[in-house]
């Protein structure tokens, strides 16, 4: 890996984790597609990939912040954990016994419906 690429992650990771913080995505909407675009990843190595680096440490510092502030809701938080567990477990399953065209068109619909709600339906 040359220092062109360590660059380019490290800037991919600093927008992702300034978005995450900001409005709480980055994974998903930042990282994924440019790890397939930028970097040549599949779609399931991208999506990975950006699971392992939302780990723990880097997910905990952020939420620290916003329980600091009081905006942490812990009951729920701990239920959808339990939700999100189990999941994630059968979507990754699921993810990696697809193809990545099918995959990657499953992940732009969702961003394409997320979009139109947000732009166009939400009232809040």
């Amino acid at each position: 890996m040359n220092a062109t690429t360590i660059g380019g992650l490290i800037f991919i990771g600093l927008a992702a984790g300034a978005l995450s913080g900001l409005v709480g995505i980055g994974g998903g909407i930042v990282i994924v597609p440019l790890l397939v675009m930028v970097c040549g990843l599949s779609q399931q190595t991208a999506q990975g990939t950006t699971l392992a680096m939302l780990s723990l440490p880097v997910s905990f510092v952020a939420a620290y912040t916003y329980w600091q502030k009081g905006m942490v809701e812990w009951k729920i938080a701990l239920i959808l954990c339990i939700g999100f567990v189990v999941g994630g477990y059968f979507g990754s399953k699921f993810a990696v016994s697809v193809s990545p065209l099918i995959l990657k068109k499953i992940f732009a619909v969702l961003m394409i419906v997320i979009a139109i709600k947000f732009l166009f339906i939400d009232k809040k």
